[in-house]
This record gives C-alpha cells, sequence and structure tokens, in this order.
C-alpha cells in the first residue's frame, strides 16, 4: 500500500523537472530557456534530466502535454462542467460562469503578476506552431478542446434556457477562445492593468447579449 501512496524518487524527480521547465519556458520562452537553468531550479542534474526526457525538444511537448493541458483544462472547463462547484454552482448558466471565470482569473493574473507573462499556451502557440509541428499539432489539439468545450457549455445553456436559442455555440466558443488569447496576450503587451481589465469588461458586456 505504501508503494501506491509515495512517489518514486525518480517520478518525483520528473515532476520537479517539468515544473521547473514550465517556468522556465513560461518566463523566457522555448527557444530562450535553458536547460541548466531549469537543472538548477529543479534541484537536480543534466544526468536527470536527459533519463527521462531525450532532449530539449522532447521536454517542451511533455510541458505542453502535462502541465499546460492541464492546467487549462482546470482554469478554463472545469468551471463549466461543475467540477468546481464550491466556486461555480450554476454549471447551466454559462454566461453567468464564464463572466466569472474571465474576471476571477485576470484579477488571479494580475494579483500574483503572471499577467505580464500573458497566457502560456498562447506563449508557447506564438512561438513554437510556425516552426515545430509536434509543438503546433498539440497546441492545436489543447485549442480544439477547449473550443469544443465551450460549445459544449452554450449548447446545454440552450437547452436549459439560459442561452437564446439564436447563438451559434461553436462560433462563439471560437470567438471566445480567440478573445481569451487577446486579453491576456494585450496585458502581456500593455503592462497595463486598466486596458485588461477594459477588455475583459467588454467580453462580459458581450456575453450578457447571450442571455436567453
Amino acid at each position: 500500500m505504501t508503494d501506491t501512496l509515495v512517489p518514486k524518487a525518480a517520478d518525483t524527480t520528473r515532476q520537479k523537472i517539468l515544473r521547473a521547465a514550465f517556468m522556465e519556458f513560461y518566463r523566457n520562452g522555448f527557444q530562450g530557456g535553458g536547460l541548466n537553468d531549469i537543472v538548477a531550479a529543479a534541484g537536480t542534474t543534466k544526468g536527470a534530466l536527459f533519463h527521462h526526457f531525450t532532449g530539449k525538444q522532447d521536454l517542451g511537448y511533455a510541458v505542453v502535454d502535462e502541465i499546460i493541458g492541464p492546467l487549462l483544462l482546470q482554469r478554463w472547463l472545469d468551471p463549466l462542467t461543475g467540477r468546481l462547484t464550491e466556486r461555480f454552482t450554476d454549471a447551466a448558466d454559462p454566461v453567468a460562469v464564464l463572466q466569472r471565470t474571465f474576471r476571477t482569473l485576470v484579477k488571479h493574473d494580475m494579483d500574483t503578476g503572471h499577467w505580464l507573462l500573458g497566457c502560456p499556451l498562447n506563449n508557447m502557440a506564438q512561438e513554437m506552431s510556425p516552426l515545430d509541428d509536434g509543438f503546433r499539432s498539440r497546441i492545436d489539439a489543447l485549442y480544439t478542446t477547449w473550443r469544443k468545450g465551450f460549445a459544449a457549455a452554450f449548447a446545454t445553456g440552450i437547452a436549459s434556457g439560459t442561452v437564446a436559442t439564436t447563438v451559434n455555440p461553436r462560433s462563439v466558443a471560437a470567438l471566445l477562445v480567440a478573445s481569451q488569447m487577446g486579453i491576456w496576450g494585450t496585458g502581456k503587451s500593455s503592462q497595463s492593468k486598466t486596458v485588461m481589465t477594459q477588455a475583459t469588461d467588454a467580453i462580459c458586456d458581450y456575453l450578457n447579449t447571450l442571455k436567453a
């Protein structure tokens, strides 16, 4: 029983490397991120890194698959499926949930300072999708999952009577995902909380127009 509860040392080291790599790539970009800085932050060695990953590219893929992907689901899709019911209790009303989600995440990222770094998924998309098909396919799959999750939520909202029947779930989902990219990108480029807040207010006003 103990063996199933306590991770093996190798697994712990791998997770430390992944978390350190995520923050290194988030701060400095994938191409600018250094393996020496990653192993130093992880408190390990290059030998340990290459034991778990064949190289920087393989490490980058794992960061997308195992860190950025789950983070995306937790932040944006879990509230819509009722998995965060202590915070969002009306998952059948996607307009209300998404308004709170946008405002809550913008405030959280401003409070933590992460808004100055932008969105980790969008950063990786802008940097690596044109350069590497492995990154592009992984990132595109995440955005597709995101759009499908939003579209499903709006279809549920239409069925429950909280969303107008004239709403096209897939079109709205595509716009909202693009808007998230723009809001976080605006924060990063402008370094202005006011501009980022204005963009958030605008998307929340737009969401009001989708109500039944």
